[in-house]
């Protein structure tokens, strides 16, 4: 049984909402420059991989990837980068936020690949709780999913970018976004540490990377992203078993509910 949204007819989706406590994930990336070694689309192929194998696993529905982020800070140094403004991000997810509680969704796990797209979509998540009262959303960024995520995706880099582990994930998973004859000239060290000031890419990179994807490999990256699919797994079904801490209506003032 797929749990694909765009695979799904509108008579069959009730049934699989009800049976996944009205929950879904909704998987984003980008698509932006990855280096000379790897494909543009590395962070939208990593987000519809990853989520598809946890709407397996778990029976919970995925809505279509988004393949577009905040990739602004790539510059146009490089060809390859398509980016959306953090504005245009934010009412994007807010709408498509908006449609899926019409279609019954009561539970979003929004699911990030790319680092940037974290606060725009806190904004968005912001904007829809105070939306819908009875809808829960939950921002997970998919490097730091669990501790053992985080660290391998840090190991060579604080600010890491087509990487070790993005490059030996996709090696395991997606081998065609690899190009391996490059992979021993695509090294370039974090250059950030002690600054005070965020700088774009083009101001910290030689050639788009941030890490070093010569030391990747396959064997790596399959352990790594079966880790990726465990923790999230576990992270989204102990959501599906969550509730307000408090019940109270974001709606009603504290001084209608004392006089009422």
């Amino acid at each position: 049984m797929t749990m694909e949204w765009s695979k799904t007819t509108w008579d069959e989706l009730p049934a699989k909402l009800k049976a996944a406590k009205q929950a879904a994930i909704l998987p984003i990336g980008a698509t932006e420059q990855h280096g000379p070694h790897m494909g543009c689309g590395m962070d939208y192929v990593l987000a519809d991989i990853l989520c598809s194998a946890v709407a397996a696993k778990i029976n919970v529905p995925m809505l279509p990837t988004m393949p577009y982020g905040c990739s602004l800070g790539h510059s146009q140094r490089w060809p390859g980068t398509l980016a959306v403004s953090p504005i245009t991000l934010i009412n994007l997810m807010k709408e498509l936020g908006d449609w899926a509680y019409h279609s019954g969704i009561r539970r979003l796990f929004i699911v990030n690949t790319h680092v940037t797209n974290a606060a725009p979509l806190r904004c968005a998540l912001e904007m829809l709780r105070a939306a819908h009262d009875d809808m829960m959303v939950a921002v997970v960024n998919s490097a730091h999913i669990s501790q053992r995520v985080k660290l391998f995706h840090h190991a060579d880099g604080e600010d890491w970018h087509a990487n070790d582990a993005e490059t030996s994930v996709m090696l395991a998973a997606a081998p065609e976004m690899v190009r391996s004859d490059k992979l021993h000239l695509a090294d370039d060290p974090d250059r950030t540490g002690g600054l005070v000031f965020s700088h774009p890419v083009n101001r910290t990179s030689l050639n788009g990377v941030t890490g070093s994807p010569s030391i990747s490999s396959k064997e790596k990256g399959t352990e790594w992203f079966s880790w990726m699919v465990e923790d999230l797994s576990a992270l989204i079904l102990k959501g599906l078993q969550e509730s307000p801490p408090l019940a109270h209506s974001y709606f009603d003032s504290f001084d209608k509910v004392r006089s009422a």
